[in-house]
């Protein structure tokens, strides 16, 4: 039945009068959402007509509440989907997704011009493989640090120039319309904190790593109440690793482990974060302005010839701008680092808001500056 659904989909979708496929958007999964939606809050009063939106996720929120001028189609992950893709009939396809053209997702047979909106802060010569972007016409760049990558990838390969697009972050730009609408508590002084854990997965996933457990529990010691957010590939993984934790510390009253990675009470609620290489280090520094203690676990390195592009990844370049380094060999000095992070919370609010205006275009505009790229994009490709 979901072979059949996505071939309904992708025919609905293809029965579209080419106007209305003109612009078109593609989601991996719900968790793309966020990196759509502001631009597509901006469309909604500069384009007159529908949008398609490709979906992969028959959980995406988008099926059932789409909303203005969105038209959802789900399409699934499978066969139906890499057909889709081969034979994608739109003038411009919106999507964050890397890695085109690498493996079953390629380039349309027909003249479809190709925008990758960032799906991270993080740099793009480390964290991704090589030749991520190499199948892109445009690239949305949240930051210089961006555009000076991609045209440094280009110098060092030999590859075409791209357009690129002084964008922004829409992530980011969420994060701060919510801390400003959001009513501030007043708090009592208090020397236990609330601290949120939200480590990457894999090798540089601290919470995977022999310090982790050393980590939650000298933390715990030291009277303060822990959220953990576990990765979702960290959770398939290790699928026992959080009832584990939880029969372990949750008697304390002061541990949970939160499953939703886009739940914002917590992170409204927190008084810093411990992360190691993970992008929502930066998204959580720059959107609340507040300090991260890093555990300097190995780099994530998913390029083997990062080096070639000779440029410093952001993700490493901006963690003594933001927080502090620990090394898994002093996790038990954790909560001393904790303590020093919040005592000097107001300075590094002020460097965490100097450093975001330096890394980060068109902070709060990025919606509407990514819709009228958009749509400028559209008018020079009429198909």
């Amino acid at each position: 039945m979901g072979l059949l659904s996505d071939a309904k989909a992708l025919r609905r979708f293809h029965g579209l009068a080419a106007e209305e496929r003109r612009l078109v958007f593609y989601a991996e999964s719900r968790a793309d959402w966020p990196h759509f939606r502001a631009v597509l809050a901006a469309l909604e009063s500069r384009w007159d007509r529908p949008i398609p939106y490709l979906t992969s996720d028959p959980q995406d929120p988008v099926l059932s509440e789409p909303g203005g001028q969105l038209r959802p189609f789900c399409i699934g992950s499978g066969v139906v989907r890499t057909w889709a893709f081969q034979a994608m009939r739109a003038d411009v396809l919106a999507l964050t997704l890397p890695d085109l053209q690498t493996y079953q997702l390629k380039r349309s047979v027909h003249g479809v011009h190709y925008a990758y909106l960032q799906h991270s802060l993080n740099s793009t010569h480390r964290v991704y493989r090589r030749g991520a972007f190499d199948h892109y016409d445009t690239i949305f760049c949240a930051g210089p640090h961006h555009t000076a990558e991609v045209r440094r990838t280009e110098e060092v390969y030999g590859l075409p120039h791209k357009a690129l697009v002084e964008h922004g972050y829409g992530r980011l730009d969420a994060i701060l319309e919510r801390a400003a609408d959001r009513e501030v508590t007043p708090r009592a002084s208090s020397d236990a904190k609330e601290v949120l854990l939200a480590p990457s997965w894999g090798e540089c996933s601290f919470i995977e790593a022999p310090c982790g457990r050393e980590l939650l529990r000298a933390l715990l010691s030291a009277g303060h109440r822990l959220t953990l957010r576990l990765h979702p590939m960290t959770v398939r993984r290790m699928p026992q690793l959080a009832s584990e934790l939880s029969a372990e510390l949750a008697p304390s009253g002061r541990f949970v482990v939160e499953t939703d990675m886009d739940a914002s009470k917590s992170l409204a609620a927190s008084d810093l974060m411990v992360s190691d290489w993970s992008g929502a280090a930066s998204e959580y520094a720059f959107g609340l302005e507040k300090p991260v203690l890093f555990i300097d676990t190995p780099a994530k390195i998913n390029n083997p010839e990062h080096d070639r592009i000779d440029l410093p990844p952001l993700e490493k370049h901006m963690r003594s701008e933001i927080g502090r380094i620990l090394a898994p060999s002093e996790v038990a000095e954790a909560a001393r680092a904790v303590a020093q992070l919040c005592a000097d919370a107001n300075g590094f609010a002020r460097g965490i808001r100097e450093a975001r205006n330096r890394w980060v275009f068109n902070v709060g505009r990025s919606g509407e500056v990514g819709a009228e790229a958009l749509l400028s994009i559209v008018a020079a490709n009429p198909g």
